[in-house]
């Protein structure tokens, strides 16, 4: 007696479907899976029989064996479950065989037939429409999540017990409504820069910085804001559009992040890892490799407080995602690709102590820290990656006058209204460009085109390039970023002063030249 029964698995972000053939042979009582099973497939036997029985099915006392090919592949998860208790069903002629090249079953099995969701879902199901399959049918609670992939026929089950209507196309395919997802990972959509006094400097670096997707540092010593300024950055920046929305959600359920499985995620997602994360919870990683936190915060924000103090193997490990704007992880049998798109937002001390080397302040304490340990403290962050933050802004403690005044501040939507000028130009301009959404994505030949420079500002970045030993890398950088500023105001050609005010956020290249 043989079954056969079309589920799905997760490879890295992207769906796989895995065929489950079940054989039933004569033969004392054994069940054996085979396939490359991890350790949660292999205990889906005994749910699985458990299952069975408590739905009135009879579970067959023969030799059992399990394939899920294709066999070469790593499979891991309890989404087989509902797929091999159908196999053995219809294998033993307990359910009526279904047409193999249409019909996806996932879902995990608890003891007494009841159906839990299970992670992936999304990815699966999209990777299914791709294939031409046209049905799927799953647990309840991930019906509104498939929905999301297109156009199929989702028939959302809660017990074992209604596979057989499910299978018959008895079941009714329940409509699925779209919902909205709040991003679970933005802060409270009541910060407002507006709580943020002064640092109106600090303000119109970060409004750059969302108009672009630039990477942006903030200097200064503890207490100025430096956090507050971060945190608030979700609050100007674009929502995600439909393409952008469902790669994200995709890598959301992946990780088991969604926080209710009923619609995509709007919000650019908002990521900020203790500096005591090890490399593979920042790039991903694992046995089976999961994302890392640079691909959940895919298409959003990466925000490392205090930098110096993450680990230096674990900084140098973001040079190539941040060039590549995807990361791989090999194993001996199979590598996996993770996105990670995403604006890297830190933030650090001027030197051990916090107070600034050199700081001519009378009101403040002096710095206790000799020139030693503060090249010890930066020597933290290689150059390399330093070349790869287009913006970094030195943050000054706030004066009295600016935190008691009661002159209005800087509000979130005063910056997001200056961001969505930008985004419109660029929108505009990149209308014919797949690929490229924001000025910080452009690259080679296109690069040139779109950041022409008048005499004077070509003058003034040769002097600038010249003086400060700039890198090649950086040169880019700063073109793309005078290209943000200048749209800021409408577009245009890109003069001396947008030059100007892009290598002014070059504060570290500078200290660099004095040291």
């Amino acid at each position: 007696m043989f079954g056969k029964i079309l589920s799905a698995c997760v490879v890295g972000v992207d769906g796989r479907i895995v065929e489950t053939e079940v054989d039933i042979s004569r033969g004392l009582p054994a069940f054996h899976i085979v396939g490359l099973p991890d350790s949660s497939i292999r205990e889906s036997m005994e749910r699985v029989r458990a299952a069975i029985r408590h739905c009135g099915y009879e579970f067959p006392l023969q030799r059992i064996t399990v394939n899920l090919a294709p066999a070469d592949l790593k499979k891991e998860g309890s989404a087989f479950d509902l797929a091999i208790a159908a196999g053995i069903l219809t294998a033993s002629g307990q359910l009526p065989a279904v047409d193999v090249a249409e019909t996806l079953v996932i879902g995990e099995l608890s003891l007494d037939g009841r159906l839990r969701p299970v992670p992936g879902v999304l990815a699966m199901v999209i990777h299914a429409v791709q294939q031409g399959i046209s049905t799927v049918i799953l647990p309840a609670a991930n019906a509104a999540e498939a929905s999301l992939a297109g156009e199929l026929r989702i028939v959302p089950i809660e017990h074992l017990s209604q596979l057989k209507e499910a299978m018959t196309g008895k079941t009714q395919w329940r409509h699925v409504v779209h919902r909205e997802s709040q991003n679970p990972t933005s802060p409270a959509n009541t910060e407002d820069y507006a709580d943020v006094r002064g640092q109106e400097q600090a303000k119109r670096a970060l409004t750059i910085a969302a108009a672009g997707m630039h990477n942006i540092m903030l200097i200064g010593p503890p207490g100025t804001g430096k956090t507050m300024l971060m945190r608030r950055l979700p609050t100007i920046l674009s929502d995600l559009d439909d393409d952008e929305a469902l790669e994200v959600t995709k890598i959301y359920s992946i990780a088991s992040l969604l926080p209710d499985r009923s619609g995509l995620i709007r919000k650019r997602p908002f990521r900020s890892p203790h500096h005591s994360i090890s490399l593979n919870g920042l790039i991903g990683g694992g046995p089976i490799p999961r994302p890392g936190e640079i691909s959940l915060s895919h298409r959003g924000v990466l925000y490392l407080d205090e930098l110096p103090e993450f680990p230096r193997h674990v900084l140098e490990s973001l040079r190539q995602p941040l060039e590549d704007r995807r990361v791989t992880i090999s194993r001996a049998k199979a590598s996996y690709t993770f996105p990670c798109d995403f604006l890297l937002a830190a933030s650090m001390n001027p030197c051990p102590c916090g107070l600034g080397y050199g700081s001519a302040d009378p009101q403040r304490r002096a710095c206790t820290c000799s020139p030693a340990q503060i090249q010890k403290y930066r020597a933290k962050i290689s150059g390399p990656l330093l070349d790869r933050i287009d913006m970094q802004v030195e943050v000054p403690p706030p004066g009295f006058q600016a935190m008691s005044s009661d002159a209005p501040a800087w509000s979130s939507e005063r910056m997001r209204s200056q961001v969505e000028i930008a985004l419109r130009v660029q929108a505009e301009r990149y209308r014919h460009d797949p690929g490229i959404r924001f000025n910080s994505e452009l690259t080679g030949s296109r690069l040139h085109e779109v950041c022409r420079l008048t005499d004077a500002a070509q003058k003034l970045l040769q002097e600038s390039f010249e003086t400060l030993g700039l890198s090649a890398r950086a040169y880019g950088r700063i073109l793309r970023l005078a290209r943000t500023i200048t749209d800021l105001e409408g577009g245009g050609p890109i003069d001396a002063a947008h030059v100007a005010e892009a290598v002014q956020y070059r504060c570290l290249d500078r200290a660099m030249l004095l040291s």
